[in-house]
């Protein structure tokens, strides 16, 4: 690593940055396990919020966006199911 103020910034934030977007995707990810764990009523209730983390993780670039669609997808066709 150079040894220049800019670089030393850089990685700093570049490491606040990774946790921060480690946190989002782990939270999303519990809150998609703990949906598909959950009752038929319970389902449809907390599927709006678990979309819109995962269209949150999508719109920062943490996950990809078809990787998004087809998780959406998968949980939309589970709860007409």
């Amino acid at each position: 690593m150079a040894n220049h103020a800019a670089t030393k910034k850089d990685v700093r934030q570049a490491t606040k940055r990774r946790e921060r977007n480690r946190y989002y995707g782990k939270t999303t990810r519990n809150a998609i396990r703990d949906l598909k764990a959950s009752e038929k009523k319970e389902y449809g209730e907390n599927l709006p919020d678990v979309v819109s983390m995962i269209d949150k993780l999508a719109k920062r670039g943490i996950i990809h966006k078809n990787k998004a669609a087809n998780l959406k997808s998968k949980l939309a066709k589970k709860a007409n199911a």
